[in-house]
């Protein structure tokens, strides 16, 4: 592949989850998602529910976070904020889910964790009704709460991607790729990724 790693980075109702899970089964390698989560919350010992309020919540600058990566790497993780050692607990999981091979990550920030590879940046989005049909038919959530449901989880990706990036989250020239999933359908941008990682998708053809 042309690529060590796919990341992505989306809208709330977007789908992008999907498409990274879709985009695991046609290239056969794994999406990580939910786990790195659940896997800080194992290691923290920190309930998953506590660590999306920190994460909603967080009012770090880009040069904390530089100040926090720089602490973890003197071994002095005891002199950061509790948003800070979710943040780098996050980056350290990722660093060893991508230590075993290709791999799709969504959300995270993961980009900052594999900045040293060849990676393909990615950025989902969609119109507002599709967005909101999918958050009530798949999400489960109550119709008259999907706006600011999705306003809501935007905010706070929005916020922790400049936090810890020093970039802004919906900024095209940060991704190689952008998808109107609600144009093209979950599938089609899942083989529009898949396309882009192959040197010569036409080649046989």
């Amino acid at each position: 592949m042309k690529y060590d790693y796919v990341v992505i980075e989306r809208e709330y109702g977007s789908g992008g989850t999907e498409i990274g899970k879709m985009l695991a089964e046609k290239t056969g390698i794994p999406c990580y998602g939910s786990e790195i989560l659940e896997g800080v919350s194992e290691r923290l010992q920190i309930p998953v529910s506590d660590i999306q309020k920190y994460e909603e919540t967080t009012t770090n600058s880009f040069l904390y976070s530089l100040y926090a990566i720089g602490k973890m790497n003197e071994g002095a993780e005891h002199l950061l904020s509790k948003e800070n050692e979710i943040f780098l607990e996050e980056q350290k999981l990722i660093k060893e889910y991508a230590l075993h091979g290709p791999a799709v990550f969504v959300g995270r920030c993961a980009v900052i964790a594999l900045e040293s590879h060849k990676v393909l940046k990615i950025f989902v989005h969609a119109d507002d009704e599709s967005r909101k049909q999918r958050a009530v038919k798949e999400y489960g959530i109550p119709e008259n709460m999907a706006d600011s449901t999705m306003a809501k989880y935007d905010k706070k990706r929005r916020n922790y991607y400049s936090a810890n990036t020093g970039k802004k989250w919906n900024d095209w020239r940060n991704y190689d790729i952008i998808l109107d999933s609600g144009k093209l359908g979950t599938e089609a941008c899942a083989q529009i990724i898949q396309a882009a990682l192959i040197d010569n998708p036409f080649s046989g053809r």
